[in-house]
């Protein structure tokens, strides 16, 4: 689909990266390129009466089910049931460095994949409230620190601002593994074609 590579040179594979985190799980990271070819990454907003992670901004995916045959597989299949990304137009092109969190003891391995501009989003009424296209100069451009304030515990952490979304937890670091692959020369530190 695109002029996409990975990994870069000299970059190795997530796999072997240790982090903390009793379930299994994987989100897909998706990205296209606009009509007028700038880069766009696509997020989810999750439901503000979920119980964990409610109104969160997030990756498409979740946990490993039984029937899946690898992790790549449920990046995929989550990305199809919340948000109605067919698999067939996924094309992994990598992987991240597996990130945890914190506080529900998850383990997200993350796959990079390149899809189709102008996708007719289906999303999950129980899950998703929208989905978030957003370009990848702006959420480079949005990185902040902030201060939260969670259960009653107040802290300061990264986080991306992009017009009114604060992105922050496992999906910042998960952003900011993908801008360091892209900094390194990943996907899209080149010019970028359609193939």
């Amino acid at each position: 689909m695109s002029g996409f590579t990975w990994p870069p040179d000299g970059v190795p594979a997530a796999a072997g990266v240790s982090a903390r985190g009793e379930t299994q799980a994987a989100v897909l990271v998706p990205l296209f390129l606009s009509e007028d070819s700038e880069p766009h990454l696509v997020l989810t907003r999750r439901r503000a009466d979920l119980r964990r992670h409610a109104g969160e901004i997030s990756f498409p995916g979740g946990r490993r089910d039984d029937d899946d045959a690898s992790l790549q597989v449920t990046a995929l299949r989550e990305a199809e049931e919340e948000i109605g990304l067919p698999r067939t137009d996924a094309s992994v092109i990598g992987e991240l460095p597996a990130t945890s969190t914190f506080a529900t003891g998850y383990l997200i391995h993350p796959f990079v994949a390149t899809i189709p501009g102008g996708t007719a989003w289906r999303l999950s009424p129980r899950e998703v409230d929208a989905v978030l296209e957003l370009p990848l100069r702006h959420i480079r451009e949005g990185r902040t620190v902030t201060t939260l304030n969670r259960r009653g515990i107040t802290f300061q952490t990264d986080a991306y601002v992009v017009d009114e979304h604060l992105i922050w937890g496992a999906t910042a670091r998960i952003i900011e593994h993908l801008l360091e692959r892209l900094r390194d020369g990943g996907p899209p530190a080149a010019p970028l074609t359609l193939e």
